[in-house]
């Protein structure tokens, strides 16, 4: 399964012209633009999967870096200040990564 199957490919675009300049990134924004935000559970579990790069159950730092890749392989690198600021805001027990159970609540920030 691919993000396509769960978000229109033009809701995808749209998210990721929203953010091309660098320090633009918003997750709530990119969420709702996208149309994560309006996605069902199980379907958010999906997209954690999908964005999952090593499949570890969770989102690390590193893997949070080239989130909008997973969007588009040509879309931008997030800066540090942006990875930083988006982890912060999802890592809700503080362990330095995101879990797949947060995900709801991750498309809240």
């Amino acid at each position: 399964m691919s993000l396509t199957d769960i978000l229109s490919p033009s809701d995808i675009a749209a998210a990721l012209r929203d953010c091309q300049a660098p320090d633009s990134f918003s997750p709530k924004k990119f969420f709702q633009i996208s149309g994560m935000s309006k996605k069902s559970s199980s379907q958010l579990k999906e997209i954690f999967r999908i964005l999952d790069n090593d499949q570890s159950g969770f989102i690390e730092e590193d893997e949070l870096k080239y989130f909008l890749q997973r969007f588009e392989c040509g879309a931008r690198v997030l800066t540090t200040s942006e990875t930083k600021t988006f982890l912060a805001a999802a890592d809700h027990d503080g362990d330095g990564k995101i879990g797949a159970e947060g995900i709801n609540l991750f498309i809240y920030i």
